[in-house]
């Protein structure tokens, strides 16, 4: 029993390391490549400085990192099994009288591990950086309008662009309730603060009401407050806006830009609000199911690998290996562009692709040590 778990644990190290190594060069060679498209992007702005380029690829590693971690932990899961059979470790461990369902539990355990402490450490760091990484990008390499928006605590808060009152101003609204009804955004508890170029106060609108119209704002029960003048009593009143719904849908934080644990509240107020949370909560449940997955393509990658070198066909296995990992990323890709289109349930698409690889894994362990 000491030696069985001696050599899990000597197999899970080499196995981490592995995975590790992988990671690394897999998350190396995106950021490469994501520096270059980088440069390629700030080649037509020479008032963008050369250092936002590498500040940007930075900022995007550990998302890429997420990205890749399942691809990391198949790879490398597949070079550890395939040197620990070359050589013959794995063949001395099974004459010893260890099943292979021993030796994996350490490996396993690694693979979920670090899938876990991805979901829960690596992704709020990521939205961190990925949300900061937006903002460069928007400001300095995006055709960019001026329109903000920003959804919170059940509020919205919306800049554009105000050219009623002087050129280039700006409109700040400000409502405290938001509710889609139908095809119409409804709002109410209304604040719109007018000013010119500089950021300087023009006018306010207060208003009990409103709606978003056909690229127009209509408010109910506005009053104009100018400065140094009484508020006047507007009545109906419209403004015209830049955003139509669906761009107030489009303009909500990115899933990639939300943790784990700010997931859920975003997703109780877009369905408070009765917008679409589907984007949002498929990306809650993929991270929920990171941390099986990586155990999945451990168990794939040991499947695949731990064939013998003297029985021959190893390589023709090691691809077989690569070949189910990549066919699970597509499945997974597929069931995940369903789930956004409605036609399948967030969680269904999060979840089938993971159960359909680990159903696969466990069969073919199953059929090379008890088959």
């Amino acid at each position: 029993m000491n030696f069985a778990l001696t050599l899990s644990l000597y197999i899970a190290r080499q196995f981490t390391y592995a995975v590790l190594a992988v990671i690394a060069f897999l998350t190396g060679l995106i950021t490469l490549f994501d520096f270059i498209d980088l440069l390629r992007r700030v080649s037509t702005r020479p008032n963008v400085p050369a250092s936002l380029v590498s500040e940007i690829a930075m900022l995007h590693i550990p998302f890429a990192m997420l990205e890749i971690l399942p691809f990391g932990v198949l790879l490398g899961g597949i070079i550890c099994f395939w040197r620990l059979a070359r050589s013959s470790e794995l063949v001395v461990a099974r004459a010893a009288g260890i099943s292979a369902w021993q030796f994996l539990t350490g490996p396993v355990g690694c693979a979920v591990l670090i899938g876990a402490l991805s979901t829960t450490v690596i992704s709020p760091l990521s939205s961190a950086m990925y949300r900061r990484a937006e903002i460069l990008d928007q400001q300095y390499l995006r055709d960019n309008t001026g329109k903000a928006l920003n959804m919170s605590g059940g509020t919205l808060w919306l800049r554009q662009s105000d050219n009623g009152l002087t050129d280039h101003g700006v409109a700040i609204i400000h409502a405290r309730h938001v509710k889609l009804q139908g095809n119409v955004m409804r709002i109410s508890d209304i604040s719109v603060y007018r000013l010119d170029g500089h950021d300087r106060m023009l006018a306010r609108i207060e208003a009990g009401r409103g709606y978003l119209g056909n690229g127009r704002w209509v408010l109910d029960d506005a009053r104009l407050l100018r400065p140094d003048e009484n508020p006047v009593d507007m009545g109906h009143m419209t403004l015209p806006a830049d955003l139509t719904l669906a761009g107030v849908q489009d303009s909500f934080a990115s899933p990639n830009t939300l943790s784990v644990w700010a997931l859920p509240g975003f997703i109780k107020l877009l369905n408070h609000s009765g917008f679409s949370s589907i984007r949002h909560r498929l990306r809650f449940q993929s991270l929920l199911t990171l941390p099986i997955l990586c155990g999945t393509m451990a168990l794939v990658a040991a499947g695949f690998s731990m064939r013998p070198a003297r029985r021959g066909g190893v390589v023709r296995m090691i691809s077989l290996g690569v070949g189910a990992g990549f066919a699970l990323f597509a499945i997974s890709k597929i069931a995940a562009q369903f789930g956004e289109s409605g036609a399948l349930p967030p969680v269904l698409a999060a979840w089938a692709p993971t159960g359909a690889g680990l159903c696969l894994a466990v069969s073919l362990l199953l059929h090379l040590e008890d088959g």
